[in-house]
């Protein structure tokens, strides 16, 4: 079985990789990068340079691929950073997921296709009593998330017009070991782990510490995505959380707890910017009701686990 793998060298990219050949026998793993091939990747995958807003290039790929599955991961995803550059945020997410449906028309191919939207379609006035379904408003809070309306939107719109068999994935906030600063629980542990080092002053800078949200670790995702792609249903929208919000304060201590630095605190307002979503929290019950699916890592343990990666990183930094 041939899978692609578009955005491969990213953060779930290369969880999402790592499980699918734990889990496959009979798997050959194609992946889309945009730049050089990373270390960190198996040799088993086979890596493709690619821009994907590049049309006839994503043609080409998918014609001599030829893949039985796709993955679209290939995103820009900070959603800070979709204020500061909307229209690069929205064009690159729009027109590389175009480019990849086109591909297989043009291909006359119909893979099961997984298309990565977000929670963040949601946006304001959630539910605070009750987890967030499937079937609750669309209401974008930044441009990052209209980005993920309208590729959520264009899932669904190729699966009626061209009978693709797209499932659409609608993920909360995931962390877990790997993932780059610009997320809250990577920022966190990698300036806690510089001030162990002695490379920064013990004072950690925070934004936002009220606001809640859906944590659940990127390995409980890989997994997620997989199982949706083999049994979820064409056409369908799948949320992908863990039913609980923490408050990005509880995160901060969580991890403050794991270390003996006396580390002060403060808030730097320049961090802070306002979505107007104040807490979020998704139903996955549908999802688990078509694979079974549920979160098996407590968070607890993966913000362990970020702590600790961030700690190998900040000492292989130092070597000379």
């Amino acid at each position: 079985m041939r899978v692609l793998i578009t955005g491969v060298s990213g953060f779930v990219g290369s969880h999402l990789s790592h499980h699918l050949l734990e889990s496959l026998t009979d798997v050959e793993l194609h992946g889309t990068i945009f730049g050089d091939r990373p270390d960190h990747l198996s040799p088993r995958i086979t890596c493709h340079p690619l821009n994907l807003k590049d049309e006839q290039a994503t043609r080409t790929l998918i014609e001599s691929v030829r893949p039985d599955q796709i993955y679209h991961l290939a995103a820009s995803a900070v959603v800070h950073r979709s204020f500061d550059s909307p229209w690069q945020t929205i064009e690159n997410n729009i027109l590389a997921q175009l480019n990849v449906l086109l591909g297989c028309i043009a291909a006359k191919i119909a893979p099961r296709i997984l298309i990565v939207s977000s929670g963040e379609v949601y946006g304001v006035d959630q539910d605070v009593e009750h987890p967030t379904r499937e079937d609750s408003p669309m209401r974008p809070a930044n441009p990052y998330a209209v980005s993920k309306v309208t590729q959520d939107m264009l899932g669904l719109q190729y699966f009626l017009s061209h009978q693709l068999p797209i499932m659409r994935a609608r993920p909360f906030n995931h962390i877990g070991p790997g993932q780059h600063t610009g997320f809250v629980a990577s920022d966190f542990a990698s300036q806690i782990a510089r001030i162990e080092a002695g490379q920064q002053e013990p004072v950690m800078r925070v934004g936002e510490l009220s606001v809640e949200r859906d944590f659940t670790d990127v390995r409980d995702i890989a997994l997620a995505y997989r199982l949706i792609v083999e049994r979820g249903a064409a056409g369908e929208a799948y949320n992908v959380a863990s039913g609980h919000a923490h408050s990005i304060r509880y995160l901060l201590d969580t991890l403050l707890s794991y270390t003996s630095a006396e580390i002060q605190v403060q808030s730097n307002a320049t961090t802070i910017r306002s979505s107007g979503v104040r807490r979020s929290c998704g139903d996955s019950s549908r999802l688990n009701r078509a694979t079974g699916w549920q979160p098996t890592i407590p968070i607890e343990d993966t913000l362990r686990d970020v702590l600790n990666d961030w700690r190998q990183r900040v000492r292989q930094a130092e070597k000379p």
